[in-house]
């Protein structure tokens, strides 16, 4: 018998019935039941497929009813409609359009009568002129989200729904589980008690389960109804298919027509890339939906290009092979997700419904209903999270009534194509995962509360009623209740809690909530639930006449962090140039044809559900052990192809081959591997889903920690978890895994607080509960200054586990992210043996352990609330408290600035400008803050005109404040401190304070103490005793506890103050923060001759004074030698400088017995580090006990590594390394021959040099390198005669004496070159903790350089080179020992410089200023003083900063066209600076100078340069043939040539000459 059809509901106007009957063949069985339900009052859930008719079924009954009502005197809204998306409810009014015109134009033609029906739509996204006009004109019907709703209720634009007699939820189930839902039903009760009788509801959902927890949800639990479920059998077809383009996974070639990046083999990409195109191109109309915004925009890239390439390469080749006229190829495809406007979105999903586009590449945000017109089929790449989220996105094609809908579904990896067959197989059986409602969220609760109290007072009783009808708080205790409230209300655990500001006023006796100014704009501008997870706003660039700039999307903040102005990103498909970035936003520019860089969004998407993990850890099992002919007839049952069921079944078996057992829901699998560093990996494979896996591991992780001693890596997936363990003698076991219920749930309860899940969802919960206000309403906080914030509150929070946000972010974790009530039953399934655990140990990872490491490594690349910013520099960081101990400390009270700390605390106390006292409410928050007042610091701190007395009633009539006496003074204290100071000063309480307030008071000293530390600077130990009449002993004991718990600081603070002082810590970090940046302020720049001339001071130069008189100098003798030598360790200079440039310049009267001496002693090492040429070399002169701080002992095992075995080197090397003490030239060639294989004595002279500029063997002797500076000595010519004579006695002594050094046999073996002098050893490093070295390093650069810069590091050798000591000198400065500053001009900002060298660079910036203050106006361009000291210095010198920390100023007469004269830093060349000017360079050779000095400086720098080199034999001799690249007579340089013949220099046809030791 054929069942009857479906008719429309007799209480429907002729109108709608004709229009309805004119335009479908029949109402739906869900259209039919819903309005049957609806016309009789009911509250209605309709639970039907995509494509039912649900949404018109909702609204037809009101419009019928609404268009034959007569016209309402005042305007105001009838139906409420609302939408968890903001494009579901713009597409839903455009939608609208059809039944209202429909209707009204029927009406018309039948000649009945008919009110026209308004529409209107406010959400995020409205313009605030379209808001003022909805709340002066309201519609009749009004389209609006959650968060919109709330925004309304907490505005005047509540009067308009006073009128509202429906409500529709739509998609319910994207909000019932959610803190949104929570949020929305509370506004729905709220809602209610405006109405005179509470409105209808309708909810509207295509997926939930269970539906009676729905149902209940949407009608509430005080409406003396239920819900009536619609829920007709579902006739949805379905038609979904499993395809992989590959045979197989494991040989992946590139496809046919791969170019560029594409071209690579074992990726899948660019397979299904092309599979996704063939099948875009086959349809008219198509979604492809992605599981993260980032891949969708990859995708639509890739899809793009792909089109382009072969309509172009079609259009090229042309009919019969002629070339036709290449045309632009319009996009295929356009990305579509929530990162996008809402201009852009929207103009898509008109693309698409119009046919004007093929393709979208979408997330979840077209997930949900949104009705896209006639698209034909969906694709899925990747599998999806959940069974509903498959159903809602396949649903999207054929979403007409009756349609099928059609989806082909793409997986990436073997596993892969697992969960699309078991989400399938879900998704066919109408098996989706149940829906659990949070329950009792306290954040949502105040929140709700600072709302509704902003708008009326509230009865707390009442309140607490009507917070109770709403279904997630239908079980709310009241003691959470009050606590919430308490919390509202100022009524805290602790002063530590001081910095929360009340928001509203709880009268006890009155039992009202009264709302403090500011709450309602509180509630409005950090209103909502959606958590910030940091998305950054990105606008065009304004264009001329724009009145606001064009919001293109937004970015991830941790993008934006790693992004620089001029980088080019991908955004909807489209390329755009970063032109600023600000705290707020980000501007971008089109940067059409470039190609950006795809940007990526944390947070893309949930764990998965568990119903679907135990659905497929039973498909696993079960598909593993049926025989393959019946497991491929299932799975093509299921629409895989022949492909993805061969993939799947070869993944099984070779799953099932290597850990003999396929995980099931009968039995676990533990397996271990060793990994390619050789440490132990173990993966437990449980496809339970994250919810259980991830408190699993936080348990894991803490036995790894407790029985290894170390952080075991721990990471959980949604099918297992992995852990890493240094290989060790016992192999980790399963037992790593298994805890009794008991001990697990224990065990998860107490690491849950301490994780980085739990800070990340305090941060939440606090933001939710209005405890994170924004600044600036108009700007959203940064994320990281939003987690500084949390972080301090939690810290406060923490000792108080009952604090109401502590305990809803316990239950979040452990109810809504975790689920630990199944983790317990799965531990109870284990330990009653119905739950197998199997332990394997394979050689390499199985192929589900594969795919589990493959997320391994994302566990760290994002911790849950950690930026990337901040775990990069943690994993860079030396040890902290190694580093602090190194540095040491100083007494701060010579660092700290008295001006400064008076004027923190005067911002502490209050009594600046902005923190005046206005009137009762900043009094209250005063009093709260800084404690009981008297009235004479009350006045100090008013506004003038205030009358405090009458403010002061106001507040004790109030009974927010009551007057006490403390310490034999009358002051004004909050009454929420009556209980702390009866109990830590015994003060004398007035009657009537509530009882709440009189509760015994813990620790009531130390909280008293606290409080008021945080409202001043530091103090001496008696200012307590007088503030609060305390006995000392009881104020010194909660001090020093106070101290011991770190609240407090105990040291020198003050300038000029005596005595030890105290200060509470945040209080001194501020006060440190701001005496640096006073310090900072300090000393403008100075000039860069200044900062030369500053250097040569520091670096202790002897200069000439004019007239040629010398400097004393500031060392002398050996201890002087020592001293220069420590300051230049660790610096490579060439061989040739260090005796007749560097040390000589530093010590006058430095002789080479001086040098040798040294080193005879023991007390002095060189070392080599690179050849220069046949006679020269770097050079390094070290303390002989201060070795490790100027070589790195890895480097140099690297470089000994990387000598090849078995070379005279290596074998020379081992032989130093193994004998004590050092060795002459010849015992090494004896003991050579000893070890089997003799060695040529020109080939070991060779080797050692080798190895001695490799920095692995040195002498004890500077003599070797004064020979090796000698060069090698000339052979005899062929064509020269020698003449025959026979030796005499003393000359056959002496070459016996040398054979016998060198080991030759006969004279003809001996080596002419540097090898007599000294023993030979190996350079023997001990290696030292990185971070000590680091700082000793970083000590080591600023006596070098005195400010340190990122130029001056050109001349170090230090690996990493300013980056590798910036941290060290950041925490240097910290620590007071230097300071960071703009120093020198033009040397960038980050500059370092001790005080000392501070100081003196001051004084010499004064002295130039003086000295060109005698000399006549500055012009800018000045000079040397008349008194200036010269310094001859090698180029290569530290102490010459020029061409490294200072660039070389440009010549003022200019070369030849077609010269190049450049000054360099060369070995050999010799830079003469005067008053830090530079005046002079010769260049190695003697033959170019280059000339600085003016006309009036010319005579004495001439003069200078002369005794540089005849009296100070700086270089061998001068040759001069070019000045300025100008021969010497030519008229540019006569006068220079001329004053250099004066001062002593003598004329040869072709240069001017002179000698060393002339004179």
């Amino acid at each position: 018998m054929a069942t009857p059809r479906p008719r429309l509901p007799s209480s429907f106007s002729p109108a709608t019935t004709a229009w309805f009957e004119e335009s479908f063949e029949a109402p739906t069985p869900a259209q039919a039941a819903a309005w049957e339900s609806i016309a009789q009052g009911q509250d209605t859930l309709v639970v039907a497929p995509t494509g039912s008719g649900k949404t018109l079924a909702a609204f037809l009954s009101a419009i019928d009813r609404l268009a034959g009502s007569p016209t309402p005197s005042s305007a105001a809204t009838s139906v409420l409609y609302i939408s968890p998306l903001k494009a579901l409810g713009v597409d839903v009014e455009r939608n609208l359009t059809s039944p209202l015109v429909g209707t009204a134009r029927t009406a018309e033609r039948l000649g009945l009568p008919r009110r026209r029906l308004s529409v209107g739509v406010r959400t995020g996204d409205t313009p605030p002129a379209e808001r003022r006009r909805l709340a002066t004109h309201p519609p009749d019907i009004l389209i609006t989200t959650p968060e919109s709703l709330f925004l309304m209720l907490t505005s005047q634009a509540r009067e308009t729904l006073r009128g509202v007699d429906t409500v529709i939820l739509d998609e319910v189930h994207a909000v019932a589980g959610t803190k949104r839902g929570v949020h929305l039903a509370l506004s729905l009760a709220r809602l209610d008690a405006m109405l005179p009788a509470p409105a209808q509801r309708i909810g509207l959902s295509a997926t939930v389960e269970p539906v009676e927890e729905v149902a209940a949800f949407l009608t509430g639990s005080a409406r003396g109804r239920d819900a009536v479920v619609v829920r007709p059998p579902s006739t949805k077809r379905w038609d979904m298919r499993i395809t992989l383009p590959v045979p197989d996974l494991q040989a992946i070639e590139p496809p046919a027509d791969a170019v560029d990046d594409e071209d690579v083999s074992g990726t899948i990409w660019p397979h299904v890339e092309r599979a996704v195109l063939e099948e875009v191109l086959a349809h008219r109309s198509t979604i492809v939906f992605t599981n993260s915004r980032s891949q969708a925009e990859r995708l639509t890239g890739k899809l793009n290009r792909l089109h382009a390439r072969r309509v172009t390469t079609e259009a090229a080749a042309g009919p019969d092979g002629e070339a036709e006229e290449l045309v632009e190829v319009e996009d295929i495809a356009r990305a579509h997700h929530g990162s996008m406007s809402k201009e852009v979105r929207a103009g898509i999903e008109d693309q698409l419904k119009s046919g004007t586009l093929r393709c979208v590449v979408a997330t979840s945000s077209l997930e949900l209903g949104i009705d896209m017109g006639a698209v034909d089929l969906v694709l899925q790449v990747a599998a999806p999270m959940s069974v509903s989220s498959l159903l809602q996105r396949v649903g999207r094609a054929g979403h007409d009534v009756g349609a099928v809908s059609e989806g082909s579904l793409h997986p990436l990896h073997a596993v892969d194509v697992l969960r699309f067959a078991v989400a399938v197989q879900e998704a066919v059986a109408g098996r989706i995962e149940p829906l659990t409602v949070p329950r009792n969220a306290l954040d949502v609760l105040a929140q709700h509360t600072v709302s509704a109290a902003a708008m009326e007072d509230l009865q707390v009783d009442a309140w607490y009623d009507l917070v109770r009808s709403a279904h997630p708080y239908r079980a709310l205790p009241r003691s959470a209740f009050d606590q919430t409230v308490d919390l509202l209300a100022g009524r805290y655990p602790s002063t530590d809690f001081s910095e929360l500001r009340p928001r509203l006023v709880h009268d006890r006796e009155a039992g009202t909530l009264t709302a403090r100014p500011g709450a309602q704009r509180l509630a409005v501008t950090s209103g909502g639930t959606i958590p910030d997870r940091g998305l950054y706003p990105v606008h065009l660039v304004a264009a001329e006449g724009d009145t606001q700039p064009r919001r293109v999307g937004e970015l991830d903040e941790e993008m934006v962090y790693e992004s620089r102005r001029g980088d080019v990103i991908t955004l909807g498909t489209s390329s755009w140039r970063i032109e600023e970035i600000t705290a707020s936003r980000v501007t971008v520019s089109p940067a059409f044809g470039l190609t950006g860089r795809i940007p990526f969004w944390h947070g893309d998407g949930d764990g998965r559900p568990a119903s679907l993990g135990r659905a497929i850890s039973a498909a696993q099992s079960e598909l593993a052990a049926l025989p393959r002919p019946e497991a491929d007839e299932r799975l093509t049952g299921l629409g895989l192809d022949d492909n993805a069921r061969t993939v799947l079944l070869d993944l099984l078996d070779e799953q099932q081959q290597v850990t003999s057992a396929v995980p099931g829901p009968d039995q676990l699998v533990v397996e271990r591997f060793l990994d390619e560093l050789g440490d132990w990996r173990v993966v437990l494979h449980c496809a339970a889903g994250q919810r259980i896996t991830g408190p699993w591991a936080l348990a894991v992780g803490a036995r790894v920690e407790e029985r290894y001693g170390l952080d075991g890596q721990v990471m959980a997936g949604d099918d297992g978890i992995v852990l890493r363990i240094p290989h060790g003698e016992q192999p980790p076991g399963a037992d790593l895994f298994l805890f009794t219920p008991e001990e697990i749930e224990e065990e998860v309860r107490r690491l849950v607080g301490s994780s980085a899940l739990f800070a990340a969802r305090f941060r939440e919960c606090a933001a939710r509960a209005l405890l994170l206000p924004r600044r600036d309403p108009n700007q959203r906080a940064p994320l990281w200054q939003q987690r500084q914030r949390a972080a301090h509150l939690l810290e406060v929070a923490r000792p108080h586990p009952d604090f109401p946000i502590m305990l809803e972010a316990a239950r979040e974790c452990l109810q809504d992210v975790y689920d630990l009530p199944a983790l317990v039953e799965l531990m109870g399934q284990v330990r009653r043996r119905r739950l197998q655990v199997r332990e394997v140990e394979t050689p390499a990872p199985s192929p589900f352990a594969r795919s589990l490491l493959f997320g391994y490594m994302a566990q760290f690349l994002y911790d849950t609330d950690a930026p990337l910013a901040e775990r990069r520099t943690a994993a860079l960081a030396l040890d902290q408290s190694l580093l602090a101990e190194l540095l040491g400390t100083v007494s701060l009270r010579e660092l700290l600035d008295a001006e400064v700390i008076a004027e923190v605390e005067q911002r502490l106390q209050g009594l600046t400008e902005e923190r005046a006292l206005r009137g009762p409410e900043q009094i209250a928050d005063a009093l709260r803050r800084l404690g009981p007042l008297t009235p004479a610091q009350l006045a100090e701190r008013a506004v003038d005109g205030l009358d405090l007395d009458a403010a002061r009633a106001e507040l004790e009539q109030s009974r927010r404040a009551i007057t006490v006496r403390i310490a034999g003074a009358e002051h004004l204290a909050a009454i929420e401190d009556a209980g702390l100071l009866r109990d830590a000063l015994g003060t004398a309480l007035p009657p009537g304070i509530p009882e709440v307030h009189l509760a015994a008071v813990d620790r009531a000293v130390p909280q008293l103490l606290s409080r008021w530390a945080r409202g001043r600077g530091p103090f001496l130990a008696d200012a307590p005793v007088q503030a609060f009449g305390l006995a000392p002993g009881v104020a010194r004991a909660a001090l020093e506890q106070l101290t011991a718990e770190r609240v407090l600081s105990q040291g020198e603070f003050t300038p000029g103050r005596e005595g030890e002082e105290w200060v509470e810590v945040e209080v001194l970090r501020r006060i440190r923060r701001a005496s640096l940046a006073a310090s900072r302020r300090e000393i403008a720049p100075v000039a860069g001759p200044v900062y030369a001339r500053f250097l040569g001071q520091w670096q202790h130069l002897v200069g000439r004074r004019t007239g040629g008189r010398r400097e004393r100098g500031t060392w002398t003798g050996k201890d002087g030698l020592l001293s220069v030598v420590d300051q230049l360790a660790g610096v490579s200079l060439p061989l040739s400088a260090w005796e007749s440039q560097v040390l000589p310049a530093r010590l006058p009267e430095m002789t080479p017995a001086l040098l040798d001496a040294a080193f005879a002693s023991g007390e002095l090492v060189w070392t080599g580090h690179g050849r220069l040429g046949a006679d020269d070399g770097w050079i390094r002169l070290h303390l002989a006990d201060a070795l490790p701080l100027g070589l790195d002992a890895d480097a140099l095992e690297a470089a000994a590594d990387a000598l090849p075995d078995g070379t005279l080197a290596s074998r020379i090397l081992a032989l130093l390394r193994t004998t004590p003490g050092a060795l002459r030239h010849g015992e090494i060639l004896t003991a050579l021959a000893d070890d089997g294989e003799a060695a040529r004595p020109q080939d070991l002279h060779e080797a050692l040099w080798d190895l001695a500029f490799t920095g692995l063997v040195t002498n004890d002797s500077f003599e070797a390198l004064r020979s090796y500076g000698r060069g090698p000595a000339k052979a005899p010519s062929a064509r020269t005669p020698t003449r025959s004579r026979s030796l005499g006695r003393r000359g056959a002594a002496r070459l016996s004496a040398a054979m016998m050094r060198q080991g030759a046999s006969s004279p003809s073996e001996l080596v002419t070159g540097p090898v007599g002098a000294g023993r030979w050893s190996a350079v023997r490093v001990e290696p030292v903790d990185p971070a000590a070295r680091a700082a000793a390093l970083a000590t080591l650069l600023l006596d070098r350089h005195g400010v340190v810069t990122r130029g001056a590091m050109d001349v170090e050798d230090i690996p990493g080179g300013f980056a590798a000591v910036y941290r060290v000198l950041s925490a240097l400065e910290e620590n007071g020992s230097c300071r960071r500053g703009y120093f020198v001009d033009s040397l960038g900002a980050s500059q370092f410089a001790p005080a000392e060298a501070v100081d003196l660079l001051r004084d010499r910036d004064r002295e130039a200023e003086a000295g060109r203050d005698a000399d006549g106006p500055d012009d800018g361009a000045a000079g040397p003083s008349a008194e200036a000291v010269a310094l001859a210095l090698a180029a290569t010198d530290p102490a010459n900063p020029y061409g490294a920390a200072l660039p070389w100023p440009a010549l003022p007469i200019t070369p030849p066209e077609g010269t190049t004269a450049r000054p360099a830093r060369r070995a050999g060349a010799l830079v003469l600076l005067r008053d830090g000017h530079v005046q002079a360079y010769v260049d190695k050779g003697g033959k170019h100078l280059l000339w600085w000095a003016d006309e009036e400086a010319t005579p004495e720098a001439a003069a200078q340069l002369v005794r540089a080199i005849a009296e100070d034999s700086r270089i061998p001799q001068l040759r001069i043939e070019r000045i300025d690249g100008h021969g010497i007579d030519t008229e540019p340089v006569a006068a220079i040539t001329a004053a250099l013949a004066e001062a002593g220099c003598y004329r040869s046809p072709r240069s001017l000459r002179l000698r060393a030791g002339d004179r």
